[in-house]
């Protein structure tokens, strides 16, 4: 039976997380950081990854990580939701990592699985970050292979890639490529010859994307046609369900301010928490929280479990909590009045950063089109 409580463990893991993006990402250094155009805090990104060992949790003991599971990757995800942090922990920890996991030394299908165990364990360690090379609205379940990069025969890569999370922090690229012999996966260094990353204005100030192009760029192939499909679909999968912990750690960020501010604002000679309507709001948005929060928590427990009905939980998560994220945050800028509206206080960073988050890896819209074929649902007439 499902249990969708936090574990003693996991409750360790949030307020050892928590206390560190307190301590070393408070908002006012996000919002600094943010106008030097460099968000990423890569001191913070060490101690996360490798002081804490966040980036090794779902990452096997005999692949070199902490055997733990994607649950306790989705803790940390809602912590960073919360802080709004500058991490490029999505796409290494969450997608590249996940896209490794599903290749193995014994690859058997012409690609260098011991390459991919290698880069895992870097990878798990905090010592190299990672990027999957897909662009960001990417969405599971489409069954297609991104046909924007080529491999020929001597192994070198031709193409481009939009908007891809993370890839400006990166020191390897997982790419996804059509060759002769069908799809494979690919690890570029970054350092390469012949490859530009180049960072493009992002909606979300503290998770930047960039365009990659490719032009006859020297690469390791990870895996062949036998394993890349399914590998670069169930990372595709993993990070569209833990992506609604991040939404579900922003919302809860913004119900907790609001309420806070609330609770301090005073006007018309009286507290503005106080008055019937505000708190009627409030108490919506708190029972849409508890509802994300169980499809969050229960999309991540499939995704730990290898439950089938994971693409199920996902479409539930994602399409629920993406749409969740931006209502919190639009009430959180509102209800602050005019000081939500200003740079210096922090609320426009997480109505960004929902908002991108809404459109990436598969928007509500989408995720509930998926679910009403998974579930032999109609589609609607008109």
């Amino acid at each position: 039976m499902t249990d969708l409580l936090y574990s003693e463990i996991e409750e360790e893991l949030r307020a050892s997380v928590r206390a560190l993006l307190a301590d070393r990402c408070p908002p006012e250094n996000t919002l600094a950081r943010c106008e030097t155009g460099e968000p990423y805090d890569r001191a913070l990104w060490q101690t996360l990854a490798r002081d804490l060992g966040a980036a090794s949790l779902a990452v096997p003991e005999e692949a070199g990580g902490a055997g733990a599971s994607v649950r306790e990757v989705a803790v940390v995800l809602e912590e960073l939701g919360r802080a709004a942090a500058p991490t490029p922990y999505l796409g290494s920890a969450v997608l590249a990592t996940t896209a490794l996991l599903a290749l193995d030394d014994a690859d058997g299908d012409g690609g260098d699985g011991g390459g991919a165990s290698k880069l895992l364990a870097s990878l798990a360690a905090g010592e190299r970050t990672a990027a999957l090379a897909v662009p960001l609205s990417a969405m599971p379940g489409t069954g297609a292979f991104p046909p924007a990069v080529r491999a020929d025969s001597a192994g070198t890569l031709t193409g481009a890639v939009t908007s891809v999370a993370d890839a400006a922090a990166a020191d390897v690229l997982i790419v996804p490529a059509e060759g002769r012999d069908g799809p494979g996966l690919y690890a570029v260094e970054t350092t390469a010859a012949a490859l530009a990353v180049v960072p493009r204005t992002s909606l979300d100030l503290t998770r930047p994307v960039a365009d990659v192009t490719l032009t006859g760029t020297a690469a390791r192939r990870l895996a062949g046609a036998g394993r890349a499909p399914a590998a670069l679909e169930r990372a595709l999968l993993t990070g569209a369900g833990l992506l609604a912990s991040e939404q579900l750690g922003i919302a809860e960020w913004c119900l907790t301010a609001t309420v806070a501010y609330l609770k301090d604002r005073r006007q018309f000679g009286r507290q503005l928490g106080s008055f019937q309507a505000l708190k009627h709001r409030l108490a919506d948005l708190w029972l849409e929280v508890v509802g994300a929060r169980a499809a969050a928590r229960y999309a991540a427990d499939t995704l730990a479990t290898g439950d089938p009905d994971a693409p199920v939980a996902v479409a539930v998560a994602a399409s629920h909590c993406g749409e969740l994220a931006v209502r919190a945050a639009e009430e959180c800028v509102q209800l602050h009045g005019g000081i939500g509206m200003t740079w210096e206080h922090p609320a426009h960073l997480y109505l960004k950063r929902a908002k991108a988050d809404q459109i990436a890896l598969g928007t509500p819209d989408r995720h509930r089109a998926a679910l009403a074929a998974l579930v032999d649902l109609p589609a609607p007439v008109g």
